[in-house]
């Protein structure tokens, strides 16, 4: 068995176009083609309707819960995306998103109403509070 690893990175524009739960999905794709080695199946948290290139999927309810390689995806897919927010808070430091990574904390709506937003927010999740 090979360990395969890919990254599929949807920009804000993306998500605000297509929703949250279609850019995972997409997510997915597109890390499927950037691996080299094909696997045999994929193991996925949760998510049904995949474009998954023909490679057959097993969906699992709480998979981060019971799979090793679905908890180990999570991880790498969580720190991947925190070390992207580690980037932007040097080009918007104003916004702190080295220290919450860009999630809906008090701090970072504070900050959102008092610039507004940068042109990495997601307009679909910030209609809610500005």
């Amino acid at each position: 068995m090979h360990s395969v690893t890919g990254f599929g990175i949807i920009d804000e524009g993306k998500i605000d176009e297509i929703n949250i739960l279609e850019a995972t999905k997409l997510g997915l794709t597109v890390s499927l083609k950037e691996q080299k080695i094909k696997p045999d199946v994929i193991l996925v948290d949760a998510l049904k309707g995949i474009n998954t290139l023909g490679i057959p999927y097993k969906s699992i309810i709480k998979g981060d819960a019971t799979s090793y390689s679905i908890a180990a995806a999570s991880i790498i897919a969580k720190v991947t995306r925190d070390r992207i927010m580690l980037n932007y808070d040097k080009i918007y430091p104003e916004y702190g998103f080295a220290k919450h990574k860009g999630y809906g904390t008090k701090e970072h709506i504070e900050a959102i109403k008092k610039y507004g937003l940068c042109p990495i927010h997601r307009r679909s999740f910030t209609k809610n509070f500005i």
